[in-house]
């Protein structure tokens, strides 16, 4: 082989190992994004999780807030109205 040849042989090695280690320090750089990616979709999972419990405590708030409406509606006004209705007699006899 001649010097011309020597020298093509020489750059297309230091290209490739060039290639080689940079593909490498890629590899590396990936896996380590991937676990990254993995901690943020478990502690996204969790927030998820946690917002969920908060709209069930909050589904729950609301649900005995109308059963509390209802049974005031139902049971207590009426009273209320009844008792009312008994001072205005007790109003107008007095006058």
């Amino acid at each position: 082989m001649n010097v011309a040849e020597w020298i093509i042989v020489a750059i297309l090695s230091t290209t490739l190992l060039l290639l080689l280690i940079l593909t490498i320090v890629l590899i590396v750089k990936l896996i380590n994004l991937s676990k990254e990616v993995e901690k943020i979709v478990v502690e996204g999972q969790d927030i998820a999780k946690n917002a969920n419990g908060i709209v069930s405590n909050v589904k729950g708030m609301t649900s005995i807030g109308g059963s509390m409406e209802m049974f005031v509606n139902k049971y207590v006004n009426p009273k209320l109205k009844s008792l009312m209705k008994e001072k205005e007699k007790k109003n107008e006899r007095k006058d």
